[in-house]
């Protein structure tokens, strides 16, 4: 039988689930750990197929979802990340008693670009499937060097999340293509406008994968939800700025009345 990789830490009464992105592991989390379980009781999770959770294969993202919704505290506010995002929010839809708060990082409900609708060009996601297949190495690395390009810190922040990768199981390719897939065709956008529980999204200003001008877009659309940008962050703000990145959760937390 499959099973997820599951780690809790800290003894914080607020209950933290954080997921990873594309390509990554939980280990991605590892700046920021020891900060936040001074806060939370933290659930760090390999996605099925990913680092130490292995022997899944191709899954959608409803799939994924109910997968990791298994394994859950009652009640937890779900973070996710890039592709972890689109995994959170599903849960947060799918089954909305089981959270308290949504957080998205560097995420958007529809990664590919559409009418109106900045994003990642569907001809780019499909192309970086058809590298997969062809040198599986160059192409993760790729995608690692762009989600970091152009902040300050972009040549260490980038080595740290290749040795994230490269700590643990590699995916398969079956799991890699399911997850561009999912970045390729999920839109969460109307769903998530019927979401009531609080909801905060984050953003890197510099960010080349999600583009800073979505989330005006969604401030109007999901006027229930909150937003911050990074100003000197990327893809991956809590590697860039891990003080301000968790100065954010603890306010959120105190929000909410934790």
């Amino acid at each position: 039988m499959n099973d997820i990789w599951w780690q809790t830490k800290g003894e914080g009464k607020c209950h933290l689930v954080l997921l990873h992105g594309w390509g990554l592991n939980a280990e991605v989390w590892h700046c920021i750990t020891e900060e936040l379980a001074s806060h939370f009781t933290l659930h760090l999770v390999d996605l099925p197929g990913y680092g130490r959770s292995q022997g899944f294969g191709a899954l959608s993202l409803d799939e994924m979802a109910d997968c990791v919704v298994k394994h859950a505290p009652e009640q937890a506010i779900w973070l996710g990340w890039s592709l972890g995002g689109l995994v959170a929010s599903s849960v947060a839809l799918r089954y909305p008693g089981h959270v308290q708060a949504l957080v998205t990082v560097a995420s958007s409900p529809c990664f590919s670009a559409r009418d109106n609708w900045p994003g990642i060009k569907p001809e780019v996601l499909a192309n970086f499937q058809q590298q997969l297949s062809e040198d599986f190495q160059r192409t993760v690395e790729r995608f690692l060097a762009l989600q970091t390009l152009g902040t300050e810190t972009a040549r260490q922040d980038a080595r740290a999340l290749k040795n994230v990768v490269l700590a643990q199981p590699a995916p398969s390719l079956a799991v890699l293509n399911a997850g561009l897939e999912i970045l390729k065709t999920a839109d969460l956008r109307a769903p998530l406008e019927n979401l009531t529980l609080p909801f905060l999204r984050l953003y890197g200003r510099l960010d080349g994968l999600v583009p800073r001008a979505i989330s005006p877009l969604l401030d109007e659309r999901l006027p229930h939800s909150s937003s911050h940008i990074f100003p000197k962050a990327a893809h991956a703000p809590f590697i860039s700025h891990p003080q301000l990145f968790c100065e954010a959760l603890t306010a959120l937390k105190s929000r909410i009345g934790n």
